[in-house]
């Protein structure tokens, strides 16, 4: 029984994070004990459900199963309604996130990792100061299992990081209130992703029609919470769902808040570490989650492995996981703050200009790099940041 036996490795949180660190930890060798709070894995979805084919393949090989729609376009709307078409060099897809979600819990179990729905963890052990396991109560029943290494996944503001002693705490400007709802019944372009971006629409944020097929989408949007206190996110919703889709069925309804923040500044400590959107690590310009996560949740799970082998669980050994990040996704994020800090300060009157500016680049020469290049010209400082995120687009 899991409950009377001590892991080399607990993974607080089922999400993509969480279960690819516990793949990448059992996948070398170790016990892996993941307990996910909600009854199933993958429920409920979170999530725009958007992602990159490039960025899967690092982890996975694509499933069709998992596919709602294959995404080769992206649109940009103005704030006068002006519209500009991109053709993506690297496809995106919209995914099942219920599928696709359980699918990468059995990755982990297919490699040893034990997986535990409905075990609610409400605190951690400690030996001194060290975390030591975690406690918590499952189907009624209080437990406490001990471990050598525990990887808190648990989302934006995570619990177990805050009980470790990290501060996890997001800045008001940097938390989007976000909302989305499937919209059946309605006629989308089923391989392209819509964004509206306006004050009117979305303050500080943007407003998203990711296709599900041809005749359903996630239609949703974010706003900063510097902004959420006048307007809440649903109200601004339900206005644009009222103009343009006022004949289409509300399917599901998910709302919740995103980090788009920079990665903590400390995301490990003795005995500790975090993965995912619980260390801040989405993307915090667009918003997306699940690469960075599942990202996160490899190094964390490698990381975990040597240091269990090792002998050694000290925050010092732990840091080389920070050093890995920072390595291969974290500076790309940092300059993603800074253009997203940057365009989120952009009146409705420049971002009609900027369309027009975009408006002049041959179709068949635009990219997501010459748009951003466009958006930053009061801060050209940050020209040598879209060009390093951007090479290549």
């Amino acid at each position: 029984m899991w409950r009377q036996r001590k892991f080399d490795l607990i993974v607080v949180g089922g999400g993509p994070a969480g279960t690819t660190a516990a793949r990448y930890a059992a996948k070398a060798g170790i016990n892996v004990l993941l307990l996910e709070k909600d009854r199933d894995i993958g429920v409920p979805v979170r999530c725009g459900e958007a992602a990159s084919d490039e960025g899967l393949r690092i982890f996975v090989e694509p499933d069709p199963r998992w596919i709602k729609s294959v995404i080769t376009k992206l649109r940009l709307i103005s704030p006068n309604g002006r519209t500009i078409d991109v053709d993506l060099k690297q496809k995106g897809y919209i995914l099942d996130r219920r599928i696709f979600d359980y699918d990468l819990a059995q990755y982990a179990a297919v490699e040893g990792a034990q997986i535990v729905c409905k075990a609610y963890v409400d605190g951690l052990l400690f030996d001194g100061d060290k975390v030591s396991g975690v406690k918590g109560e499952y189907l009624g029943e209080p437990f406490e299992v001990k471990s050598k290494l525990v990887i808190g996944a648990d989302g934006v503001e995570s619990r177990v990081g805050r009980w470790a002693g990290l501060n996890t705490v997001v800045k008001m400007k940097d938390m989007e209130s976000a909302i989305q709802k499937t919209i059946s019944g309605i006629e989308v372009n089923e391989h392209r992703f819509d964004f509206y971006m306006s004050r009117e629409w979305a303050p500080g944020g943007y407003l998203w029609i990711f296709p599900k097929g041809p005749n359903a989408a996630n239609i949703g949007l974010a706003v900063s919470g510097k902004y959420s206190r006048f307007r809440s996110a649903q109200r601004y919703l339900d206005d644009f769902l009222q103009k343009t889709f006022p004949d289409g069925s509300v399917v599901s309804t998910t709302v919740g808040g995103v980090p788009c923040d920079k990665t903590l500044k400390k995301f490990i400590t003795h005995g500790l570490m975090l993965a995912g959107d619980s260390a801040h690590m989405v993307n915090p310009m667009t918003g997306g989650g699940i690469v960075p996560g599942m990202r996160g949740g490899m190094l964390a799970g490698e990381t975990a492995a040597e240091a269990i082998k090792e002998g050694d669980t000290s925050e010092k050994y732990l840091n080389r996981y920070a050093k890995k990040w920072h390595k291969v996704g974290g500076r790309n994020h940092e300059r993603f703050y800074s253009i997203k800090e940057t365009v989120s300060k952009l009146t409705d009157e420049e971002l009609n200009s900027i369309c027009d500016a975009v408006e002049k680049i041959p179709p068949e020469e635009r990219t997501i790099g010459k748009v951003f290049r466009k958006a930053i010209f009061k801060k050209p400082s940050l020209l040598v940041d879209v060009m390093k995120v951007f090479a290549g687009v």
